[in-house]
């Protein structure tokens, strides 16, 4: 991960414009903020309706957040950037306002999940360069996992200013479009199957005699653990399994009763599944935006 100590040259100046200020906005401001590749003030934040949420964010970070809607448009209209971050069902109705503000040279990316470049390209009705991304939660600590995916009006230094952006939210690839349902089924949903072998660990840890609160801290530092030594040995996960498991030991008797219950099969149908969703909620959007 890189750490910035001042703006990057391709980010210095530009403005930044987020619609919608939820969860995935916010993560994106405070991992540019922490890294230093923004300042507070070339970034605008803007909502519908939630004023005690933009005036939090005003507080915390020192954003720019217009309260009236020929300010919003104003702000829009001005971005270098602007970040399509409302919630799927109110993506139709925002890019349509979008429609009559945005300009040429604009770029546009979009982190609603599902929503189609071609959805988008059509709705706004006019050649526009446009990024569709799958980020995950970690990007809030800077720990992130993103796939970007570009629409063919989006130029070399667009390309560049959104890896530098998403960079600093953890790390980054570039895939066809087709692809970004699987990054969704894997590390976009990603943490909560992560999330959810470690409450299992943890209540085994407590049914089995440790008190919660230890098991809970040596699950979180074994799961964490385990991360670092693939990240700094570089080794493949099965060659790090295979050298802590010694025949007839602890850990060959867990993963055999893991594999009895189909771990891998079930985790790789998971990860297939949420891709599947990630399709048909793609469908329903592209569906609900067209009528």
């Amino acid at each position: 991960m890189t750490h910035y100590e001042s703006p990057a040259i391709e980010i210095t100046g530009r403005k930044l414009a987020f619609y919608g200020a939820g969860s995935m906005a916010e993560a994106i401001v405070k991992g540019m903020l922490d890294r230093r590749l923004a300042l507070p003030e070339q970034l605008v934040m803007i909502n519908r309706s939630n004023a005690e949420r933009l005036q939090e964010l005003r507080q915390q970070y020192g954003v720019a957040t217009p309260d009236t809607e020929d300010d919003k448009l104003h702000q829009l209209h001005e971005a270098d950037v602007i970040f399509l971050a409302v919630k799927p069902k109110d993506a139709q109705e925002a890019l349509l306002k979008l429609r009559d503000v945005v300009k040429s040279g604009q770029l546009i990316i979009s982190v609603i999940a599902g929503l189609s470049i071609s959805t988008m390209e059509q709705l706004l009705g006019k050649p526009i360069s446009i990024v569709r991304t799958m980020p995950n939660t970690s990007s809030t600590i800077g720990l992130g996992a993103t796939g970007l995916s570009f629409s063919d009006k989006v130029t070399k230094a667009q390309q560049d200013i959104t890896i530098e952006i998403f960079h600093s939210l953890g790390v980054t690839i570039v895939v066809e479009e087709p692809l970004l349902d699987t990054v969704t089924g894997l590390s976009g949903t990603g943490p909560a199957y992560i999330y959810y072998m470690m409450e299992a660990m943890i209540q085994a840890g407590h049914a089995l005699g440790l008190d919660e609160a230890d098991a809970r801290k040596l699950t979180v530092q074994t799961v964490l653990g385990a991360a670092r030594m693939v990240q700094i040995t570089g080794e493949e996960p099965a060659e790090l399994r295979r050298k802590v498991t010694s025949p007839g030991g602890t850990t060959q008797a867990a993963i055999e009763t893991l594999e009895q219950h189909r771990f891998t099969d079930s985790v790789m149908k998971a990860v297939s599944r949420a891709k599947q969703r990630a399709g048909e909620l793609g469908a329903m959007i592209e569906r609900s935006t067209i009528q």
